[in-house]
C-alpha cells in the first residue's frame, strides 16, 4: 500500500514542533540567534530527534530552539506556510495545527500579531496547494494566560482560528486550573481540545472532559488503564473508559510520540491497535515531526505494520479523524465524500483482488 498517496487527516502537530532543520539555521543567521546546538544541517536534524528523550519533560526541552526563531512576524509565516507545504506533500488532505500565542511575546510580539502571522502563513499554502489546514491556539498549563490566549483568538474566529488547547507539561499541572479559559473558549464557540492522559494518569482524562468540556482529548492513551489491557487486547472498560468510547469523545493518537516520551515500551505494547478495534473514536496524529522526525504517512505505516490495519481501518479513522474536525463542515464532508471514501474504496477493491488471486 502507498501510504503516502493515502488521503489522510491531522488533528495534532505543533507548529514549534514542525520547522524545516533548514529553516531554522536560515532564520538563526538572519536574526542572529547564536544558541543552536549544531550548525549544519544533518548534525541539527540528528540532535533535534528526540527518540531517546525518555520523558515528556525532557522531549520539551527541545522546542527551545525552534521558538527561538519564530522571532517575527515574516518568520512564523514563513514557518506555516512551509508547513502546510509540508502536509500537503505527505498526503495530508485536512489538518489543524497548533502553536502557542504567548511563547514569541518575548520577541515583541502581541498574540494577536502572532495568530495573524500564523494564519496568512497557512491560507497562503491552502492556495498553493488547495490543503485544507486551520490553526489551534494554545496555552500552557503551566501558566497563568490561558485566559488572555482565548480572548487573543476569539477575534480570528471566521479567519481560519478554530480552536483552544491546553498543552505543556500535564503531571502536576491539572487542566481545570484552567476552567475559566476554557468556559471562554467553548462560549464564542472554539473547539476545544485539551492534552491529557499522555504523561499522566486516566484522572487527567476526566478533568479534561468532564470538569472543562473538552471536545477532543490530545492523545488520550491512558485510557488504556481503566481497561483490561494485557498489552494487546483490551476486555473490561472500567466507568470512564465506557464514557469515553461510548460518547464517542475523540483521542488524539501520537504513537510515535508516546514511544520517545516513554509512554509505553515499544510499538508493539501502545495501545492504539487495542484501542481502535475495541470501538474508541481515534485518530493517528504526528504530534512533533521534527522532534520525531516523522510524518504521518509513516504514522499511518506503522499502524497498518504493528496493528494490522488494513484500507477499511484507515478509511475509518481518517473519516473519524475529519469528523472530529473544528472547521467548516461542508468542506470536511465533501473532503470525506469526494475524496477519501472512494479512494479508500478502491485501495481496499485492489487488496481484496490481490488476495483473491493469490
Amino acid at each position: 500500500m502507498d501510504y503516502r498517496a493515502l488521503p489522510k487527516a491531522l488533528l495534532h502537530d505543533h507548529l514549534d514542533g514542525g520547522v524545516r532543520v533548514a529553516t531554522i539555521l536560515e532564520l538563526a543567521d538572519e536574526y542572529g540567534y547564536s544558541g543552536l546546538p549544531a550548525t549544519d544541517e544533518d548534525s541539527l536534524r540528528a540532535w533535534f530527534h528526540q527518540g531517546r528523550a525518555g520523558s515528556l519533560e525532557r522531549y520539551l526541552q527541545a522546542f527551545e530552539h525552534t521558538v527561538a526563531v519564530m522571532c517575527s512576524q515574516d518568520a512564523i509565516r514563513r514557518i506555516s506556510y512551509e508547513t502546510g507545504l509540508d502536509l500537503a506533500s505527505d498526503g495530508i488532505v485536512y489538518a489543524e495545527v497548533r502553536f502557542g500565542p504567548s511563547l514569541h511575546m518575548y520577541h515583541g510580539l502581541t498574540r494577536e500579531a502572532v495568530i495573524e502571522a500564523v494564519l496568512d502563513g497557512f491560507a497562503a499554502s491552502r492556495a498553493d496547494t488547495g490543503i485544507v489546514i486551520y490553526a489551534i491556539a494554545s496555552a500552557l498549563r503551566h501558566e497563568n494566560d490561558s485566559e488572555e490566549v482565548v480572548r487573543a483568538a476569539i477575534p480570528f474566529l471566521d479567519q481560519g482560528l478554530v480552536g483552544f488547547d491546553l498543552a505543556g507539561p500535564e503531571a502536576g499541572f491539572p487542566a481545570d486550573d484552567h476552567i475559566a479559559a476554557c468556559r471562554l473558549a467553548r462560549d464564542a464557540g472554539l473547539g476545544l481540545t485539551i492534552h491529557a492522559g499522555e504523561a499522566d494518569s486516566a484522572a487527567s482524562i476526566w478533568r479534561a472532559v468532564a470538569r472543562c468540556g473538552a471536545a477532543r482529548v490530545g492523545h488520550g492513551v491512558r485510557i488504556a488503564d481503566e481497561t483490561d489491557f494485557d498489552g494487546t487486547t483490551i476486555t473490561q472498560l472500567a466507568p470512564l473508559a465506557r464514557r469515553i468510547r461510548d460518547h464517542r469523545v475523540p483521542l488524539e493518537v501520537a504513537p510515535t510520540s508516546n514511544l520517545h516520551t516513554s509512554a509505553f515500551p515499544s510499538a508493539a505494547k501502545h495501545p492504539l491497535g487495542a484501542l481502535h478495534r475495541s470501538g474508541f473514536n481515534i485518530s493517528i496524529n504526528t504530534d512533533n515531526r521534527l522532534m520525531s522526525d516523522i510524518t504521518l504517512t509513516d504514522e499511518y505505516a506503522l499502524a497498518a505494520q504493528t496493528f494490522g490495519f488494513g484500507a477499511l481501518d484507515l478509511a475509518e479513522i481518517t473519516v473519524n479523524a475529519i469528523e472530529a474536525g473544528f472547521g467548516d463542515w461542508p468542506i470536511r464532508r465533501r473532503l470525506i465524500d469526494e475524496v477519501v471514501r472512494p479512494t479508500y474504496a478502491s485501495v481496499a477493491s485492489s487488496q481484496a483482488a490481490t488476495s483473491d488471486s493469490t
